[in-house]
Order: structure tokens, then C-alpha cells, then sequence
């Protein structure tokens, strides 16, 4: 049994991934009837949102108070007292309190969208590996189309995963105007790396929405709220063409796992230096909303300057 290790940027070290109902989940994805079960029912919505459903009765409430204590989460950030929430699913989109979560102030840093475990890749081209050796991003399939892949198809991108025992709302990694968000159908697969390692097209089947970022020195940003098992829902909170700040709250999700990704055009980004280290070894970089994801690539006079607007549309 493979463990799920990451590299933890506050203590420096490497550590093992909790999994929270790790033998529903090695089975459901590592064991031959476990993946017909997968296929017959866990991946269909109507699974989700019965399990979702489940979790926002008020009998679920008794579950947050030994959740917290199990997986030692720091109750002491939250926005509201850990006894107030009147289900589980309040309590896992809670909000924070404003400085729990400090947005990098400097103008040229981008940052992470949300908590989690993130991979980086410098040039998607030239990616040689997601959670193993040899799987790459299918960007037509990912994107839904074509011609969007083509256009990031040398760019950056970061995949953030999001674990049930993490701050599930997620925010805007750049000041920027962004588009109406698309809904791209599918199934709920789990995005563990557990599943991920067998098949990483799974991605690709998931229920994903997609939402244009506009912004002054990047270009324009791609930001993909991804779905996945016992995520009942996917929210957004932010207003379509109404200016953005960096961090900014741009949505949540309801209960379950779940991941965003963040896809930046050619030359726009430079990734920080440990996570582009940890991802070309196939190890995930645990860190917050707000922490850097990188710095915004200056041009050649080493200056900001504003990009034309893109004709590109979703």
C-alpha cells in the first residue's frame, strides 16, 4: 500500500497524507470490484448528492466537533464557534477569519487559490509525469475546447487538491475581471491520488466549471473548479465582468474532496522554486490560500505592462 506523501512548505518536511476514509477509497479504486463499484455507482451524481444531502440534515451536526479533534484542525481561524454550525456541511464550507488566511501583498506575486496539496508544471508540453511517470493532461478533454488548449498548451498550470479536512472555499489568484463561468457535465470521480496514480483522465470526466481571468500582467488566467465523489455541490460567490482583487473569494465547495486548477498562458508565470522541485517528482506541495504560488514574469525592460485583450472566448 503506496502512501500518499507531500511536501509540507511550513515544516520543511516531507510527511504522509491522512487519508479520510482511506479503506472505502483503496478499495473503491484498488481492488477489481471495488472499480465496477465505482463505475455502477459511486461516480453518478445522484450518489453524490444523496451523501451531500446527508451531511446538511441537522443530525449531522454531532459529527464536526470529533471531526475537528480527529484530524486536528485549528478551530481557533474559523468565523464562527465550532458548536454553532447546524450541519456538517455548514461546517465543512465554513468561512474564515479575515487574517487566518494573509494574502501575499506584493504586486508582482500570484497566489495559491486555496488550501490544499498543489502540483505545479512549468511548461504543460514538456510534463513528463502527474502523480506517476508518463501521464499528461489531456487539455482538448480537460478544457472542452480545442482551441484553448492549443493557446495554453505551453503555458504553466497548478493543480490544487483539496482534502475533506481543509478550508473549502476558494479564491481568485490575481487581481482581474472575470468571464461568466462555464459548466463543463460530467461524472464525480474521486481525485485522490489514490485514483489518480491509475488514471489521471479521470480529470477529464469529472463535472468541471471554467471561468476567464482577465487580468493586466498575465494575460488571461484559466481557473477550473473540478467535482469529484460526495461533492454535493459546486458554488460560485463572485459577479461576472466586476473587477476582482487577489484573494478574493470567488466560491465553495459543498461536502466532499475537490481541486481547482490554474492555468496560465506561455511566459506569463514563473512557479516557485519548491514546487516546480517537489512536482517533477511526483510529490504534492501542501499550502494555504494566499501563500505564493509564483511571481508574474516582467518583460524583456523588466516591466509590468498591460497584454491586448484576448479574442479567445469560452
Amino acid at each position: 500500500m503506496r502512501a500518499i506523501e507531500f511536501y509540507n512548505r511550513y515544516s520543511g518536511e516531507i510527511e504522509s497524507e491522512e487519508i479520510y476514509g482511506e479503506k472505502w477509497l483503496r478499495w473503491a479504486y484498488e481492488s477489481r470490484v471495488g472499480r465496477v463499484s465505482v463505475e455502477v455507482l459511486a461516480k453518478r451524481a445522484l450518489f453524490s448528492k444523496l451523501f451531500g444531502w446527508r451531511m446538511s440534515l441537522p443530525s449531522s451536526r454531532a459529527r464536526v466537533l470529533p471531526f475537528i479533534d480527529d484530524y486536528g484542525i485549528d478551530a481557533s481561524e474559523f468565523a464562527d464557534e465550532p458548536d454553532s454550525y447546524q450541519s456538517f456541511n455548514e461546517f465543512f464550507y465554513r468561512k474564515l477569519k479575515d487574517m487566518a488566511r494573509p494574502v501575499d501583498a506584493d504586486p508582482g506575486s500570484v497566489v495559491f487559490p486555496a488550501d490544499g496539496r498543489h502540483l505545479g508544471f512549468a511548461d504543460l508540453s514538456r510534463c513528463d509525469g502527474v502523480f506517476v511517470k508518463g501521464q499528461r493532461f489531456d487539455l482538448p478533454s480537460l478544457l472542452e475546447n480545442s482551441a484553448l488548449a492549443e493557446r495554453y498548451a505551453h503555458g504553466s498550470a497548478v493543480l490544487s487538491r483539496l482534502c475533506p479536512v481543509d478550508y473549502h472555499r476558494y479564491h481568485f489568484c490575481a487581481d482581474g475581471t472575470p468571464s461568466a463561468a462555464r459548466v463543463a457535465q460530467g461524472s464525480l470521480y474521486s481525485v485522490s491520488p489514490v485514483a489518480l496514480r491509475r488514471n489521471l483522465q479521470l480529470l477529464t470526466e469529472n463535472k468541471r466549471v471554467i471561468t476567464e481571468l482577465r487580468t493586466e500582467c498575465l494575460g488571461t488566467v484559466l481557473v477550473m473548479e473540478i467535482g469529484a465523489t460526495n461533492v454535493g455541490t459546486i458554488r460560485q460567490s463572485f459577479r461576472a465582468e466586476a473587477p476582482v482583487v487577489k484573494g478574493a473569494e470567488k466560491g465553495w465547495f459543498e461536502f466532499g474532496g475537490s481541486a481547482v486548477m490554474t492555468f496560465f498562458e506561455p511566459g506569463r508565470v514563473e512557479l516557485a522554486a519548491d514546487l516546480l522541485q517537489h512536482s517533477s517528482e511526483q510529490r504534492e506541495v501542501y499550502a494555504k490560500m494566499g501563500d505564493t504560488l509564483g511571481r508574474v514574469l516582467p518583460n524583456d525592460a523588466g516591466t509590468f505592462v498591460r497584454p491586448p485583450l484576448p479574442t479567445a472566448s469560452l
